[in-house]
Formats: C-alpha cells, structure tokens, sequence
C-alpha cells in the first residue's frame, strides 16, 4: 500500500493521498467533537467550559509531540523517494528512540508544570478543578498519543495514508462508545471523557504498529538499526526540533488569547469552545493537504526533483482556495444547528458569541490553507527554521491582538486575533518559500 509520489501526475497523487487523511482527520475531529457534546449536553455547560479550557494546552504539549515525530520521519520520506532501504530502516531506529526519550521527558514536565499553566491562563474558578482533572489524565497517557502519531508518520512517510485512516475510524468508534459508558453510564464527568480519549488514541497506535511489524518489510528492523547514528539524528532533531517548536509557539499565542477569553467568564469560554469544534471540523482538510504535501515534497526531494515540487504545491493553492469558499458559505448557514449540537439548550448570547467566531474567523480560511501549504512543503524539503519563524510571527501577531482586545474588553477582538494571524503569517510564509524554493533551485541548476 505504499506510494511512490516522485512518479506520476501531481493533482492525482495528492488527492489520492488526501483523500483518506482528510476521512481520517474528520473522524478524529469527530471523537474530540463526541467527547465535547457528550460533556455538554449530558454533565453541563461548566464542564464543557472545563475542557475548552484546556484545549490550548493540549495543543500545546501534543502539538510539541506531534511536530517531533512529523519531523523525525521526514528522513524516512527522503529515503523513501530515494530507494534508499538501509538508510530508511536506520532512520526509523533512530526515531523510536529519540521518541522514548521525548515522551518521558514531556510526560513529566507536563505533569510537574500542569498547575502553574492553568493559573497564569485565568482559568475560571467554578471551572478549575474539572480542567486539572481533565488535563492531568491526557498527560498521563501522553505515550499513546505519540504511539500513534509516530507510527502514523512512519507509514505517511512511505505512501500510506490508509491505514491510519482504518486505525483511526477504529478509534472513534472506541472513543464514542467509553464516552457513552463513562459519562452516562457510569457518571465519571470529564475524567470520564479523558480516559477514553487515552485508550482510543492507544488502540489507533497499536493497530498502526502491528501492520508494520505484519506488512511493511521496509520497516522490520534489527537490532543494528536501534544504534544511534550520528547523522540521522542530527537530521532528525535538526528538523524535529524546529517543527516541534513552531507547534509550541503557535500553542503560546493560543495559550494568550484562551487567557483572555476566560476573562469573559464560563458563558463566552463555552460558546467559543464549541465554535472552534466546528472550526476544526470544517477546516481539516487544510491538514490533510499539508500533511499530503510534507510527504509529497520530501519523496521529491529525496530525488531532488524541484520542479514536481512546485507544480504540487501550485495544483494545492488552487483546491484550498476553491474549498475555503464553499465551506465559509456552508456553515455560515448551518452555524445554529451546529452549535446546538454541543449546547442542547444553547442561550441567544451563547448563539451570538458562537457566529462572531465563525463570521470573523471564516473570511480568512483562504490566508489558513495558504500557512498549511507553505509550511509543510518547507519541512518537507528538510527547511525547518523558516516555518518556524512562521510560528514565531504567529505568536506576535496573536498576542498583541488579544492585549488590544482585551483593553478595549472586546469578544469580537478575540476572535479577530486568529483571522488576523492567518492573514499575516499566510503573507509571510508565501514570500519565505519563494525565496527559499529560488534558492534551491539555483543552487540545483549550479
């Protein structure tokens, strides 16, 4: 089920590699849009304000986790597109271990420093305790999270984006039915919803895990490959560490606005948390394009194969543009009935707060499929500083447009300073990779 993405139409082989990470990303987003609406309408406003609450952390720590893994298996995607099976199974080795390593070190910082992150956040009172609750189970499984992620990487890396998929739609179902149990059945509230999350996101990586040891030769290793090697892992960490840091300075200026946000108290933190979720739902495809794209371009460059590079990312600009409008369009419509999803007996000011959100926030999804494509294309072709500083210029721009909000004790504000991050970090990243892209292929022609 592999796929050689140096051969062949580009628009053909990035649908066919989407098409599935986008079902998958849905079903993901479906099963933290489950737990959401089961906490909402069966344990009440409050605790679906308790998980918002802790929605940037989470990013925050696992966005830190999944942009090392991404980024430990770009070599393997190199190698990949090279032909290169001896370099492709060392660069594996060395990722599992770099990854153990990682997820001790996180997991405990995570757990030691969990309190303090809620209090500088301002996390409402009436909703603290439910938060840490919430959070402090995520990070104590944190091992399952990045189970899956990696071993998804690892067969992204090599063309296969189907088994994720298959290992994820098994994991929403999981998740769907111990939130019903756990929350319904037997009334654990959002700890309830935190422990099947863990388990779910467990089972994804163990069914990812057991088809590469089944079906992927190209990634049964011995023991010589789990000896470090100097090169991968300076290649690894080098782009690793960059992309991990660019999700985490992403997740700081999230951190800032939901900071703010709780300023306006439970009612405004749980009309919010339940637009991001349609946000996140409809803009998943984003996602799927940039992970398709990290792929795309690192089997290209493996091969040094310039010029599919650009035409990729060319036949992309012109889907993400085509998507952004019709979907603004789609849920503009269909907002009350989505929000209702989550808050059964959603207040006219919950209802307000929810489409100031989607209205602002909407009219720049052109600018936010703009940041996945640069980005990924980037840390494909091994060029990790750069998209950091995209994340570094997120982080400004969000920052300081939550202050002015806050201020002028603006809503409105705070849901601007993500459209207007978009804008500015989407400019910024597009003139970066036609700079850098200029380069490299001078430097190719030389």
């Amino acid at each position: 089920m592999e796929l050689d993405m140096t051969k062949g139409r580009p628009a053909g082989l990035i649908l066919k590699f989407m098409l599935p990470l986008i079902i998958g990303n849905i079903f993901q987003q479906m099963y933290n849009m489950v737990d959401t609406i089961i906490v909402g309408r069966f344990v009440g406003v409050q605790a679906l304000a308790a998980v918002g609450a802790t929605g940037t952390i989470m990013f925050l720590i696992i966005g830190f986790l999944q942009g090392l893994t991404t980024g430990f298996t770009v070599l393997t995607a190199q190698r990949f597109g090279a032909g290169d099976e001896k370099g492709l199974k060392i660069s594996v080795g060395n990722a599992w271990i770099l990854s153990g390593v990682v997820t001790l070190i996180i997991t405990v910082i995570s757990i030691l420093g969990m309190d303090f992150l809620l209090t500088i956040m301002n996390t409402p009172e009436d909703i603290y305790q439910m938060s840490r609750d919430y959070i402090m189970i995520i990070c104590y499984g944190l091992v399952f999270n990045i189970l899956y992620n990696l071993t998804s990487s690892f067969l992204r890396a090599v063309g296969n984006s189907k088994v994720p998929l298959y290992s994820m739609v098994v994991a929403t179902i999981v998740n769907i039915v111990l939130d019903l149990f756990l929350v319904v059945v037997i009334p654990m509230g959002v700890k309830g919803v935190a422990i099947a999350t863990v388990i779910a996101q467990g089972i994804g990586g163990i069914i990812c895990l057991l088809y590469i040891l089944k079906k992927v030769p190209l990634m049964h290793l011995h023991k010589e490959h789990f000896r470090l090697d100097e090169y991968c892992v300076k290649n690894q960490l080098g782009v690793g560490i960059p992309m991990a840091l660019q999700f985490s300075i992403t997740a700081v200026g999230t951190i800032i606005v939901q900071a703010v946000l709780n300023l306006f108290g439970s009612t405004a933190v749980a009309a919010y948390t339940a637009a991001v979720k349609v946000e996140s739902l409809v803009t998943q495809p984003y996602g799927a394009l940039g992970v398709t794209l990290a792929t795309y371009s690192a089997q290209n460059r493996g091969i040094n194969a310039y010029d599919r590079i650009k035409a990729g990312v060319r036949v992309s600009n012109i889907l993400s543009a085509v998507y952004s409008v019709i979907v603004f369009a789609v849920v503009v419509v269909l907002l009350p009935y989505l929000i209702r999803l989550f808050v059964g007996d959603a207040t006219a000011e919950v209802l307000q707060y929810a489409k100031l959100y989607i209205y602002i926030c909407g009219a720049c999804f052109i600018p936010l499929g703009m940041i996945f494509i640069y980005r990924n294309t980037l840390q494909g072709c091994g060029f990790a500083l750069l998209p950091m500083m995209g994340g570094v210029v997120e982080l400004i721009v969000r920052s300081v447009a939550a202050l002015i909000a806050v201020q002028f004790s603006s809503f409105e504000g705070v849901c601007a300073a993500n459209g207007v991050t978009w804008l500015i970090t989407g400019i910024f990243l597009w003139i970066g990779y036609r700079m850098t892209m200029k380069k490299v292929f001078v430097t190719a022609e030389q």
